[in-house]
């Protein structure tokens, strides 16, 4: 349903450090670099852009705004965690089962450092 999603930022290369190490191990890179823009995805499609902007989105963490990645695997949502961590991104819950979304819902929270809130998810067992 939803062909790109596209965020602004204040500082690209702190976002770049940040969604480089967060989506590698979910399989993705960053596909298109310019002035000012990125574009994450795979070969088959960019569906997530990060710009510079003028005036980002206010952080706000009571807005129920983020972003999902599919991850294959439990190891790689253990990776999306620890490389956000490392690349200046702030803990927004450990990755674990979330047994109120389902028994097989394993997930890990992050906040980038412009505020956005962002996860990854994986609904395989082990």
């Amino acid at each position: 349903m939803i062909n790109h999603v596209s965020i602004g930022v204040r500082d690209l290369a702190k976002a770049k450090r940040f969604y480089d190490a967060v989506l590698k191990p979910l399989g993705y890179a960053c596909q298109s670099e310019s002035e000012g823009s990125l574009g994450y995805g795979s070969k088959a499609g960019i569906p997530f852009w990060v710009n510079t902007a003028d005036h980002p989105v206010k952080a706000d963490l009571k807005s129920g705004l983020h972003f999902c990645f599919d991850a294959e695997s439990r190891k790689a949502v253990d990776a999306f965690h620890a490389g956000g961590l490392k690349a200046g991104g702030k803990d927004n819950g450990q990755p674990g089962i979330r047994e109120a979304y389902s028994p097989t819902y394993y997930a890990a929270f992050l906040v980038d450092p412009d505020g956005y809130r962002v996860e990854a998810y994986c609904s395989k067992k082990g």
